[in-house]
């Protein structure tokens, strides 16, 4: 287990309580909050693809835990949401089109503390180079963590951000990637190996990472 300041922080607002909770927004198939259990005991897992619950559900009873699961996009299905100790969302936070709805509902829902976790730049900003070398565009690098961490100061909570890294596994190009880069960039198959090339000379190297969190008041 990865000991990121995701789920020590998660870990350290659980610490003081008994048959915890935690739900987990956004949760795919739940790395987030199973790296809370134990101590935690109930996880509450909320996403918008049935596989993906299905996933979680199946993962936490092997565990012996205590699930529920929700279908549907955040803040839209947070009503029919239970609260909990803990709430975190991993690497959601980009994708969000009104933040401020989204964060409050997080904060409406947590007993303790929220963590949320998301890549410190823009997930696509990894492909400026990219955008440049083609195209000689130069893309924008924002939003960035830091722009997360002021929208939620803004909303009134006393946010905090920690910065880490997460080495990167190394492996071999495969065509599937080098498809998936070419769509992204807008360029026609004839490019497949120049774009190879460029990926082999542009290693991906550590996720440069950061955890936003703030307790409940």
């Amino acid at each position: 287990m990865v000991e990121t300041p995701s789920r020590l922080r998660a870990l350290e607002a659980l610490a003081s309580k008994t048959n915890t909770s935690v739900l987990d927004v956004g949760c795919g198939g739940g790395r987030g909050a199973f790296g809370l259990t134990p101590p935690a005991v109930r996880v509450i897992g909320v996403d918008h693809q049935q596989g993906m619950l299905d996933v979680f559900a199946d993962e936490a009873k092997q565990r012996g835990l205590d699930v529920e699961t929700v279908l549907g996009d955040w803040p839209d299905v947070s009503a029919q949401t239970p609260i909990a100790d803990v709430v975190v969302c991993h690497h959601v936070y980009y994708n969000v089109q009104d933040i401020a709805p989204f964060a409050q509902a997080l904060n409406d829902h947590a007993t303790t503390r929220v963590v949320v976790e998301l890549p410190q730049q823009h997930p696509l900003s990894s492909l400026s180079e990219y955008w440049k070398h083609f195209w000689n565009l130069d893309r924008p690098m924002s939003p960035t963590a830091h722009d997360a961490l002021e929208a939620m100061k803004s909303l009134g909570f006393d946010a905090h951000l920690e910065s880490f890294a997460v080495t990167g596994s190394s492996r071999a190009i495969t065509k599937e990637d080098v498809e998936h880069t070419r769509i992204r960039l807008c360029l026609p198959a004839s490019r497949d190996e120049e774009i190879r090339t460029f990926m082999e000379s542009h290693p991906g190297g550590d996720r440069q990472l950061a955890t936003i969190w703030w307790d409940k008041h």
